[in-house]
C-alpha cells in the first residue's frame, strides 16, 4: 500500500463521500426515523473505508463524520454517533480485513454497542442531573409489580434482578443488531468488491449463499 503522502486523490474523495454518507444517514434517521433501516448502515461506510484504504482512511472517515454532525446537530448528538457507531465501523473494518470469524466480530461489536448504550445513559444523566439508569429500572420494576399484582402473583421482582435483565436485554439487542449489520455488509460489500469474511456454515445454508 502506498504511503499517505503518495496516495491518489481518490482516497480523499472516497473518504469524504463515505464520511458524509455515514453522517447523513444518522442525521436523517434522527429527524425522520425509519425504524432500524438506516441504523443498520451507520458503521458500514467507515468499515468500508478501512477495507479499501486502511486504518488512516477509516479513522479520517470517522473523524469527518463526527465533525459534520457536530456542525449540523451539535456536539452531544455527534458524540452519540461517534460512540459507538464510528468506533464500531473502525473496529469492524479491522476485524473484517484480518479475516476474523463472525463470532468474534459480532461479539466484540455487541460489547462495544452495549458500552455505547451505557455511555449514552451516563452522559445524559450528567446533562440532566439525574440518574436515568436508576430511574428507568425503578419504572420497569413498578410496571412489573403492577403486572404481577394484576395476575394475582404476590412476589415482587427486586431492583437488582430488573437491572440484570435490562443489561441482558441490551446485550441481546446489540447481538441481533450486529448480526443484521453483518448480513447486510455480506451482500453489499461483496458487490462493491470488498467482501467481508464468510458467515458460519448454518448462515450460508439458511441464505443459500454460494461461495
Amino acid at each position: 500500500m502506498s504511503s499517505p503522502a503518495r496516495r491518489p486523490p481518490i482516497v480523499l474523495v472516497e473518504t469524504a463521500f463515505l464520511a458524509s454518507t455515514s453522517g447523513l444517514l444518522y442525521l436523517i434517521n434522527t429527524y425522520f426515523p425509519l425504524g432500524p433501516a438506516f441504523r443498520i448502515f451507520f458503521p458500514v461506510p467507515i468499515a468500508l473505508a478501512y477495507l479499501r484504504w486502511g486504518a488512516r482512511a477509516s479513522w479520517m472517515t470517522a473523524l469527518v463524520s463526527g465533525l459534520l454532525l457536530t456542525v449540523l446537530m451539535g456536539p452531544t448528538r455527534s458524540i452519540f454517533f461517534v460512540m459507538p457507531f464510528a468506533f464500531m465501523g473502525v473496529m469492524l473494518g479491522v476485524l473484517w480485513r484480518r479475516g476474523a470469524s463472525w463470532w468474534v466480530s459480532i461479539g466484540l461489536g455487541a460489547l462495544l454497542g452495549s458500552i455505547g448504550v451505557f455511555f449514552r445513559l451516563w452522559l445524559l444523566s450528567i446533562l440532566l442531573s439525574e440518574d436515568l439508569w436508576l430511574y428507568m429500572t425503578i419504572q420497569i420494576t413498578e410496571l412489573a409489580e403492577w403486572g404481577l399484582e394484576k395476575l394475582g402473583i404476590l412476589a415482587a421482582p427486586s431492583l437488582v434482578l430488573v437491572q440484570g435483565l435490562a443489561v441482558a436485554a441490551i446485550v441481546a439487542n446489540n447481538i441481533v443488531y450486529l448480526f443484521v449489520v453483518h448480513l447486510v455488509s455480506l451482500m453489499l460489500l461483496e458487490r462493491l468488491g470488498n467482501p467481508i469474511p464468510l458467515p458460519p456454515k448454518w448462515v450460508r445454508v439458511l441464505l443459500d449463499y454460494e461461495e
